[in-house]
């Protein structure tokens, strides 16, 4: 009995989604923004060598379609072969509607956003906040990029105990606090009791973000956690799961469906993720699903706007990649795509409305195409054999 494994490089978009100008960076809107395409001419052009040098260098992605999937998604003729590009339907460009679409179900309703305009979130969420942890204010209340908002206000926070709390382009209300001084068990325990009051209103995600450091040197940890909205509707995990196979999450995708329809959560960096990748191309049952998001090429390096370390954690994993594509069986299904865009040479510090790749490695699928984000989880589902399940 086969096996599948779902890669999602999260934020590698491809450029071109036809809607691209109804969403935005501040008020710029995103059309026009390609993170891989860019990311390749910076290289071309000596300004990503930071680290590493030269045009971006992806000799095992580029066998399996990946430059003919960007030519795809910006107008260039399709060419045949077991690649090709996803476009979105549900309306945002953030991490739970992109996987959520990815597995099957496109988002059901409009996401919440909070305004532009500091204070942000209305005194209700704040004073119930406030009561969780028994403190008198937040800081932050405000849109801001999570690295920013903490060398902003982390002495402050040190001083006061008062949560750092900002938000996005995406519907999230995002949570920062030290792991020793306010203690990583109390951040947690503030984001999941919060969490229902924020998925209420329709606000996709409550998200930890732990940091540690002081005087002025400020980190953020590996041990953030995402508290999504469930799923309205089973999706891919679940329907591998009651076809009686196993199913196993990689990385934040246990937290991104709520830990709905998952046997086995493995979490770390992603350097520890390719070797939990690795382990379950050995050893995985028959008949099982291994679905993983690396999530630094998004957090660390689309939303900072690095370029050269975005081509350089591209670079990683094509390596990578090569070794893993060795180990797999020769009946196994491995596809790699991406949930949504994060162009690092784009204004702002948010998501980029794009299409995104999606490549193939084994199965019986001669041609792919363009495609929408649902139709991914029909590639697994027909390689695994199983259906979509509703209760």
């Amino acid at each position: 009995m086969s096996r599948a494994f779902l890669i999602v490089l999260d934020s590698l978009g491809v450029g071109g989604a036809p809607d691209a100008c109804n969403f935005f960076n501040g008020n710029i809107p995103d059309t026009g923004s390609n993170t891989l395409g860019h990311i390749a001419q910076e290289c071309k052009a000596g300004r990503a060598d930071e680290g590493r040098a030269g045009p971006l260098f992806l000799p095992n992605l580029a066998s399996l379609g990946l430059w003919k999937a960007l030519s795809l998604a910006t107008g260039g003729a399709p060419h045949p072969g077991p690649f090709g590009v996803a476009t979105q339907v549900s309306r945002g460009k953030d991490t739970p509607s992109g996987h959520w679409e990815l597995a099957g179900l496109p988002v059901p309703w409009d996401w919440h956003y909070f305004s532009f305009d500091a204070p942000v979130f209305p005194d209700s969420i704040v004073h119930a906040v406030c009561d969780i942890v028994g403190v008198n204010d937040i800081l932050g209340n405000c849109r801001a990029s999570g690295t920013t908002i903490i060398n902003e206000h982390a002495e402050a926070h040190k001083k006061t105990g008062y949560p750092i709390c900002y938000t996005s382009a995406d519907s999230v209300f995002q949570i920062a606090a030290h792991e020793e001084c306010f203690g990583l068990k109390r951040l947690l325990n503030l984001c999941e009791t919060i969490a229902p009051t924020l998925h209420k209103m329709r606000v996709g995600r409550v998200i930890a973000r732990p940091f540690i450091g002081s005087s002025g040197v400020f980190t953020r940890t590996t041990n953030r956690r995402d508290y999504a909205i469930t799923p309205p509707s089973p999706v891919l995990s679940n329907w591998v799961q009651d076809a009686g196979r196993r199913v196993y999450g990689i990385g934040k995708i246990g937290d991104i469906f709520s830990m709905q329809g998952f046997d086995e959560i493995r979490k770390g960096p992603d350097s520890i993720l390719i070797k939990h990748l690795n382990d379950l191309i050995e050893t995985a049952e028959n008949g099982s699903l291994t679905f993983a998001n690396l999530v630094e090429f998004d957090s660390l390096y689309g939303h900072q706007r690095d370029v050269a370390g975005y081509a350089r954690h591209l670079e990683w994993f094509d390596l990578a990649l090569g070794k893993l594509i060795t180990k797999l069986r020769p009946d196994d299904l491995l596809v790699i795509t991406a949930d949504h865009g994060n162009d690092p040479t784009w204004l702002g510090s948010d998501h980029t409305r794009e299409k995104v790749p999606v490549l193939v490695s084994g199965g019986q699928l001669s041609n792919i195409g363009s495609i929408n984000f649902v139709d991914v989880a029909s590639i697994i589902t027909r390689h695994l054999e199983i259906s979509p399940v509703k209760r």
